[in-house]
């Protein structure tokens, strides 16, 4: 609960101008006012926080120190001590990652009758999909179309997407929620059948399809039941920490070590798909994050050190509305769709400062502009925030309604004392999305043959910028899109002989270059450690 006079102080001010913030439609930025509030204020253009890539596939591009760290980084192996001549496992497709992408690529793999197996470091469904709350979007209303949906991506992206991944992905919406709610997906409908949609920041058309605000963890349950009801193997607590090419430089399997005996084994593949996730718990810049505890790069790692080029791996999604109140969920996420249904966003003295629906990263380098520079936001104690003016729903759309839209969202502030239908909340932005990632052609695969990849690991399909419900849709798209691709693929793969030669190569890159690291990666896991102060 609120108990600080600053913050009781401040939502009378709120509560006073409530009905007229409500009536309010706050002005749409400019093309120019949006470049400068992002140049100024958005974390991606802090260039101190950057450093060029000394070696690898993007030597000379600007990426996070942390992720530079780790791309630039000791191989947690020596190759010389890792037996490739006898396999533990031999599959079709290996699959890196159990999350939505890696469920979905499993099931149509599986679908075009090849062995699948899925290795995930966590357990199956402990990833970024379990925890989307707002919605997917899919044009598939009579009012809309995949060309629209495609401008908004491409505009919101600042016109920086892949114009075939962007296609792809809106052109496969439509039958990709027709797949899931075939599957068993609850989505909201209206009493005769039709699926409810809402607007999400940067959409020009209601497309937001939404379990309420658990969408991900509805749709995450449902692929991950489908994946275990067809006996998919999935290894549950073990990482893959190296590629392993074959001797034609093409990917054959994976290196793996189990998490909790630290036991390596060899994984030998005719394909492979990387759908390891995001990297939020990289903390860049020391922001907080909305990302489950595995999402530490671990694809863009493997896949660079293998000869994998990136594709804006300096761009992050810095999501607007974090909880900054109280600590106990500090970056956890405040969905989007509280906005969607009528939530704006107020400063300290009860005033609206801009247009709640603006795309995220407008959003996010607004509010920080709006703590930082104008000195308008609450103090928290800790740090600050702005109000999302949640009882502006129930104002608008009438009692009951954030109950029935929102419970999650209830529940999670509830438990500490505030009620969301009569009281704001605080938030500050957090860390959310990894917008680049590794690069790939629009059937899935990297530039290195037989390797593909899926979910938030691709970079490029939404340029420099994610819309609202396009990371639920590119994991089931491109997902579905690997698994169909090495179904086809793997019947006519002859592996070579194994060899872990490209691991060996990099250390000495390293070297050549003067890095010295005492890093090994990838990370797996981030390394969170008790302090007195």
């Amino acid at each position: 609960m609120y108990t600080s006079e600053e913050m009781l102080a401040s939502i009378k001010k709120v509560e006073a101008n409530r009905a007229a913030n409500a009536a309010l439609e706050p002005e749409r930025m400019t093309a120019e006012q949006k470049d400068e509030v992002l140049k100024t204020y958005h974390p991606d253009y802090i260039e101190s926080e950057f450093e060029a890539l000394k070696i690898g596939p993007n030597k000379g591009e600007k990426v996070p120190h942390q992720l530079a760290d780790l791309l630039q980084a000791n191989s947690r192996i020596d190759p010389a001590k890792i037996d490739l001549e006898h396999p533990k496992y031999d599959v079709d497709v290996l699959i890196i990652g159990g999350g939505g992408a890696g469920s979905s690529a499993a099931i149509e793999a599986h679908n075009g009758g090849a062995n699948v197996m899925i290795v995930t470091k966590l357990r199956i469904g402990d990833a970024n999909t379990m925890m989307a709350e707002g919605g997917i979007q899919a044009a598939d209303k009579p009012n809309d179309s995949p060309a629209i949906h495609y401008v908004d991506v491409y505009g919101g992206g600042h016109f920086k997407g892949k114009h075939e991944l962007v296609a792809k992905l809106v052109n496969d919406a439509p039958e990709c929620i027709k797949w899931l709610n075939e599957l068993g997906v609850e989505f909201d409908k209206e009493p005769d059948g039709t699926m409810v949609t809402t607007h999400g920041g940067g959409t020009s058309r209601k497309r937001m399809h939404a379990c309420k605000d658990y969408s991900g963890a509805e749709i995450m349950k449902t692929l991950r039941d489908e994946v275990l009801n067809r006996q998919i193997p999935v290894v549950d607590f073990t990482a893959a920490i190296e590629l392993i090419l074959d001797d034609q430089g093409k990917a054959a399997g994976a290196v793996l070590m189990n998490m909790e005996t630290k036991e390596i084994m060899v994984a030998k593949a005719k394909t492979v798909i990387i759908a390891t996730g995001g990297a939020g718990r990289l903390h860049y810049q020391g922001f907080p994050t909305s990302n489950h505890y595995g999402a530490t790069a671990d694809g863009l790692v493997l896949a660079y050190r293998a000869g994998a080029k990136l594709l804006y791996a300096d761009s992050l999604q810095y999501h607007p509305t974090g909880a900054a109140f109280p600590e106990q969920i500090f970056g956890a996420l405040v969905t989007e769709k509280v906005r969607s249904l009528g939530a704006k966003l107020v400063n300290v003295d009860g005033e609206v400062f801009m247009h709640p629906l603006e795309t995220r990263d407008i959003c996010a380098s607004s509010i920080i502009r709006e703590c930082k520079a104008r000195h308008k936001g609450i103090s928290t104690g800790d740090g600050e925030g702005i109000w999302l003016d949640t009882p502006m729903i129930e104002l608008k759309n009438g009692e009951g309604t954030i109950e029935k839209r929102i419970p999650a969202m209830l529940r999670m502030f509830m438990e500490y004392g505030i009620d969301i239908r009569k009281e704001p909340i605080l938030i500050y932005p957090t860390l959310h999305y990894q917008n680049g990632g590794i690069d790939i052609t629009v059937d899935g695969m990297s530039n290195i043959e037989n390797l593909y990849v899926a979910g938030e690991a691709v970079g490029g399909i939404h340029g420099r910028n994610r819309l609202m419900g396009n990371s639920l849709l590119d994991v089931i798209v491109f997902g579905r899109n690997a698994g169909k691709s090495v179904a086809a693929k793997y019947k006519n793969v002859t592996v070579g002989k194994l060899t872990l030669d490209h691991v060996t190569k990099f250390a000495d890159e390293m070297k050549s270059a003067g890095i010295t690291s005492d890093i090994v990666s990838p990370k797996l896991l981030p390394d969170y450690a008790r302090r007195a102060n």
